[in-house]
This record gives C-alpha cells, structure tokens and sequence, in this order.
C-alpha cells in the first residue's frame, strides 16, 4: 500500500519536463526559487526523445545521402550509395539524443532542481499529489546523486504544495484519425514513426503541416517511393501562399506525389503495408498501397489524469488551457501557469516558443518584469528539402489586418550562392507600403533554417527595410539574397525583380 509522505514544500512545483517544463524550472532555480520538477517519463520531453531532435538528426542523414546524388549528378563527382546502414543510423540518432539528455539532467542537478519521478494530479491550486513516485532528484552531471536526495526505487505517493504557484507544462501528442489505431509498424504516428523498423519502400503521409513534410521529405532521400496527402489545398497551410508553391514545387521535382485539396477516405491494414482510398481535390478516387501510413494531422494537449477541476480550472473546447492574462500566461487561478503545448494560440506549439514562455513564468514567479512573448517574432522552420523558414505575417494576413503593404520576392539564384547550390529557392518580404515596418520575412531553399534569425531580428525590432538595406551581407551568401531583397524595397536594389 502506498502511504504519502509528508507533504513536502517548495516555491514552485513544474508539472512536466519538455522544454517548456525543464526551461521554467532552470531559470526559476537561477533566480533563487526553490524548484521540484515532476515528470513521469523522462525529461526532455517530445522534443528531445520523439521529436525535433531525433527528426533533424535523421534528416541530416537524408542531407547527406542527396548530397552523394548531387555530387554524381551535377558535380561530376563518382560517388555511389552501396547502402543506407539502418541500424548506424539509429545508433548515432539515439546517441546524440542520449547525450542531450544526460545534458539536461545535469543542468537541472547543477541548478539544484528536484525532480520527481511520477505521475502528477492537481489536489488544489497550491497542491499536487504525485503517484508512482520511482526517484526523487535528477543525477548530477557525473551520475553520483545530489546530496540529501534518495536514489532508487522507492514507489510511493509524494504529495506537493507551492508557495509561489504551479506551472502546467504537460505538452502534447499526436492527433489520431477514426478508425486508424497506430500499431508501430504499417500504422504510426509521427512520435513512433522514428522508432518503426528499418525504411519502408513506399509510404502514405496523412498531413502536409511541417511534420508530414519533414517525414515525406526524409523517406524520399532514403529511397521510398512517398505520398504526401493534405486536405487542404495547400502544403503548410499556416504558412504564406508563395512559401507553399515553392516547397511543393521542390517537393514534386524530387519525386514526391503530392495531394493537396484531398481526403483520406478509407485505409485497410494488410500483412504487407495498407491500401488507402484517397479522393483528390479533382475529385478522383485513388487507391495508394505503401508499406506503411503514416498519420501527421497535428497534436493535442495532454492533460490527461491531471485533475485540472482539482485546481478550478478546465480545457477549451480543444484541450487547451487557456491563460487569463497572456503577459504572464497565468490562468484564471492566481499562481497557476501554463506552457508550451498546453498554450492556445497565438502560442505556436514549438519548443523555442516553449523555452521563452518558461523564462517568462519563471521571472514573473520570481517577481522579476519580463516582457511578455512576442508571438508575432517567433520563427517558423520545415526541415525538410527544400527548407522553409518564416517569421511574422504572411502577404494576406497582413492584407486582412489592414495594412497597406508592399511585397519584394528575391530567387536564391538571384546570388551566386544560390547558382552554386543550384536548388533554387526564395525571399520573400512583407513591409507596409511607403518604406513602412517589416511585417514579415519568408524564406525557402537550402539553409534557410539558419538564416532566419537575422529576419526575426528584423521583425521583432519593427525594423525598416532602409535600416536593413544600410547593413552589408557577406559575399558570396546565401544570405544576400535577403539583403538585396531589402535593398530592393528601399530603392536601391541592384537585382531588380
């Protein structure tokens, strides 16, 4: 019979340890708060262990596979693929996540943040119970116990209180479809499409948001024959219009079949893979077979077994938790915060969103002012070949606010970078008309997940195109792309478009 302990008092309890959870936690532990972490699985979170990490780690492999083609195909370069090593593949994705993990474990032990192993429900507003408690605090950095801690199995019910307040930092999951149980092998989502064996000759993608894409984008380097379908009419529907036909463009030139505008009507498990009946937006049933489906139509929060009532809060009609004051993300309940994937929008579900939102808690709970989070600047990135990246509004988001604007469109080719990787691509630049505020920057092609922090610089300090235009871009960049496409907006471009 478990027995709770004495109920243990802390400034602030973080349900949750993905990046949201772990970020608020470290930052409230620097500012002097006394800190216990409860997370039930393994800190790091989706990110970490099932998501961005992982992905970008594999998708960096399928870099360098088209990078052999390219070499043979367009550089003259002999070199062959004999075979992709699926399982050194594995091994060097899983290392890297294993070492990132230890990293955060021993940041959080060196910042003197408890962690407590177990499930969390909410028992009051100051108050969580924590069962199936398997260790208390997080390993230091060199794997010896942080001292005044037990190490250990020691199963039990731990119960919490808070005198500072409660920070909800639960994330989410993959959204399911009716009728589509995922089995981890010819049915997945996309938390255990990383763990699914060995690379699939052919496979079905339900969702063209960045995770679909990323995912088709990564079996079409390894070889399998993929299907991209959304149902609406455009890939990364969230995204500007022109960011949308450049990647498709990019993405049927590489061989992907993609189905914008279509539904998934019906799909049949075999022993072999699944066979699909998807109408497409001309309205034709197709029957696609692949080895495996794989099923990318969003997330939802986790709030499972929480107890939110327990506290005197509930979900939206969608799950989220939706804040009561967003400078402070604290809900209708004083001294109860939420972060990261629990967040409605404007808050974007990403985990560099989350970290913001966790220092934004942590200040604000430490009685430190913080700038609430500027939403608007927070960058936008698909992984996938060819990469987008984006930041603040697209042409008709501004349109719809009002805004008079003027919009300059920049090929990558335009440089003589560009010309070198040879994959075309795009700038686009959203300002108010009349030399006015930059209202957004959109980028596609190779690299542009590293170019995108100069553009979220320029958008959150409400800059110029002329106060851009004065700064000079190294030669030869990609980036100058982006430059000259600024130059062009303050009248004083030398690649007129």
């Amino acid at each position: 019979m478990n027995t709770p302990q004495a109920v243990d008092t802390t400034d602030v309890i973080v349900v949750g340890g993905g990046t949201g959870g772990y970020s608020t936690a470290l930052r409230a532990a620097a500012l002097g708060l006394d800190v216990v972490l409860v997370e039930r699985d393994k800190v790091g979170g989706t990110c970490l262990h099932r998501g961005c990490i992982p992905s970008k780690a594999m998708l960096h492999a399928a870099e360098l596979v088209d990078g052999i083609a390219e070499a043979r195909e367009r550089w003259g370069v002999k070199a062959t693929l004999d075979s992709v090593d699926w399982a050194a593949l594995v091994a060097t994705r899983d290392d890297i996540v294993t070492r990132n993990h230890r990293g955060v474990e021993g940041h959080l032990a060196h910042a003197g943040v408890r962690v407590v192993r177990g499930s969390a429900r909410l028992t009051g507003p100051r108050s969580v119970r924590v069962e199936g408690v398997r260790e208390d605090s997080a390993p230091g950095a060199s794997g010896a116990p942080v001292p005044g801690t037990r190490r250990g199995p020691a199963p039990g019910v731990r119960d919490l209180s808070a005198r500072r307040g409660i920070v909800l930092a639960t994330g989410s999951r993959p959204r399911s479809l009716p009728g589509l149980t995922p089995d981890g092998r010819r049915v997945v989502t996309s938390d255990d499409a990383l763990f699914a064996p060995g690379l699939p000759a052919s496979v079905l993608v339900l969702g063209g948001g960045a995770i679909g894409v990323e995912y088709a984008s990564f079996h079409r380097s390894m070889g399998a024959r993929v299907t991209l379908v959304e149902a609406a009419d455009r890939l990364v529907p969230l995204e500007d219009a022109d960011v949308s036909r450049h990647l498709t463009r990019g993405l049927k030139k590489r061989g992907i079949d993609v189905q914008a505008g279509a539904r998934l009507l019906d799909a049949e498990v075999l022993d072999d893979g699944v066979r699909a009946q998807v109408r497409t937006a001309r309205g034709e049933v197709r029957t696609v077979e692949a080895e495996r489906l794989l099923v990318a139509v969003g997330r939802v929060p986790v709030t499972d077994g929480l107890d939110l009532a327990a506290a005197g809060l509930a979900t939206d009609e969608r799950g989220f938790v939706v804040p009561a004051d967003w400078r402070r993300l604290e809900t209708a309940v004083p001294g109860v915060h939420v972060v990261g994937d629990l967040l409605p929008p404007p808050s974007p579900g990403l985990a560099h969103a989350s970290f913001a939102e966790g220092l934004l808690v942590a200040e604000t709970l430490a009685g430190v002012v913080s700038a609430p989070v500027d939403y608007a600047a927070v960058p936008r990135v698909t992984y996938s070949s060819p990469q987008t990246a984006a930041v603040g509004l697209s042409e008709a988001e501004a349109r719809a606010r009002g805004h008079e604007v003027e919009v300059n469109s920049m090929p990558l080719t335009a440089v003589a970078k560009g010309m070198v990787h040879g994959q075309g691509g795009t700038v686009k630049v959203v300002a108010e008309a009349g030399g006015g505020q930059v209202l957004g920057v959109h980028l596609v092609g190779p690299h542009v997940s590293e170019m995108i922090a100069e553009s979220q610089l320029i958008v959150g300090w409400d800059a110029q195109p002329d106060d851009v235009a004065r700064h000079i871009h190294a030669h030869p960049t990609l980036s100058e792309a982006v430059g000259e496409a600024f130059l062009t907006l303050a009248g004083r471009g030398l690649h007129q478009q």
